[in-house]
């Protein structure tokens, strides 16, 4: 049996997209452990990438908005890495030609778009329809590789999928509590109301109404967290909270110290957004809110925390499919109290 040595994982669009491929490369590191793993991703999300325990190389991705001569030189590099197999997990005709011209023998991609000619090995899929969670369909393709060459299949990882030292984790806790005048012994609930434009999301009259019905416990401290540029977005919400205690927090120092900080809570609330799936990869409890519209809902953006640690809500069934303004705030904030804060 030829087992692939050098093989190229492709994830290169979103946060939360690449969040959702971990599962992916725990089942393709975990059943290929003497083979080099190299994810291409874009430069924002190679923070997440080199954080990521089954990973062992990082490639970043020049983009589209790259020069002639910048992708070219994209593809040179690529074929000077002589891969032995690429399994793209989103397509695009770019990567398409690159993998192609890059001379990689074992070419997967899902059987979708134009890019699938550029490939020798693809999967029908059929994502459109939602019918399972994304990080599944990216698995697939990982089962289909590992079965094309032969290669018995292992998921006997350890969760959560993502994770920083303990000793670094600690030492974070006590000095963010001493920035923002916490006391160390409260559970930490994060609010982030910015979107990214990735999904349809609360109105922050909505958010500020969630945190006033949530009854929050003495001993809990709410966070209301931005990434950059939503700077306005959490000072617009603390407006409308008024009196009701909270704290800002801003993420100045990159990805991965904004992922440490989520390892903090206790509690994560937001929309379908790249933050929340950072949260349920590092099996934090999460109360998501996400619309009814079929390539958003909940089942196909699952999270990867464990169903115990997971609270998703849509909007009624009469409600047009990006109407967040049907979702029952009463109610969710009644079964979010009595499942993360009532003990």
């Amino acid at each position: 049996m030829n087992i692939p040595k050098k093989i190229l994982v492709v994830r290169n669009d979103k946060i939360g997209d690449f969040i959702l491929s971990f599962q992916a490369l725990a089942i393709l590191k975990t059943s290929l452990p003497e083979s080099h793993i190299t994810v291409l991703v874009p430069k924002y999300t190679a923070e997440l990438a080199t954080a990521c325990k089954w990973v062992d190389n990082v490639i970043i991705d020049p983009g589209n908005d790259a020069t002639l001569l910048q992708t070219l030189n994209f593809y040179k590099s690529l074929r000077g890495l002589e891969f032995d197999a690429v399994i793209t997990l989103f397509s695009t005709t770019r990567i398409g030609l690159g993998v192609l011209l890059a001379g990689i023998p074992f070419r997967l991609a899902p059987a979708t778009k134009l890019a699938q000619i550029f490939y020798n090995h693809r999967l029908k899929q059929r994502r459109s329809q939602s019918l399972k969670p994304e990080y599944e369909y990216n698995s697939d393709l990982i089962l289909y590789f590992l079965s094309s060459n032969h290669i018995p299949v292992k998921n006997n990882f350890d969760l959560p999928y993502l994770g920083f030292e303990k000793q670094d984790i600690n030492q974070l806790h006590k000095t963010f509590c001493r920035t923002h005048k916490i006391p160390v012994s409260n559970k930490l609930i994060f609010v982030h109301p910015g979107s990214g434009g990735s999904a349809s999301n609360l109105s922050l009259q909505q958010y500020a109404l969630l945190i006033k019905e949530l009854a929050i416990p003495s001993n809990y401290s709410t966070v209301l967290t931005a990434g950059p540029g939503e700077e306005k977005i959490i000072s617009e919400l603390s407006n409308l909270l008024g009196d009701t205690p909270h704290i800002k927090y801003i993420s100045k120092e990159g990805l991965r110290r904004f992922s440490q900080h989520i390892q903090l809570c206790d509690l994560f609330i937001s929309g379908s957004t790249g933050p929340l799936h950072i949260a349920g990869a590092l099996n934090r409890p999460t109360a998501a809110f996400y619309p009814l519209r079929r390539s958003a809902i909940p089942l196909r953006w699952q999270t990867l925390n464990t169903p115990d640690n997971r609270l998703a809500f849509t909007p009624s069934a009469l409600a047009e499919e990006s109407d967040m303004s049907k979702i029952d705030l009463s109610s969710a904030a009644d079964k979010i109290h009595k499942t993360f804060l009532a003990n």
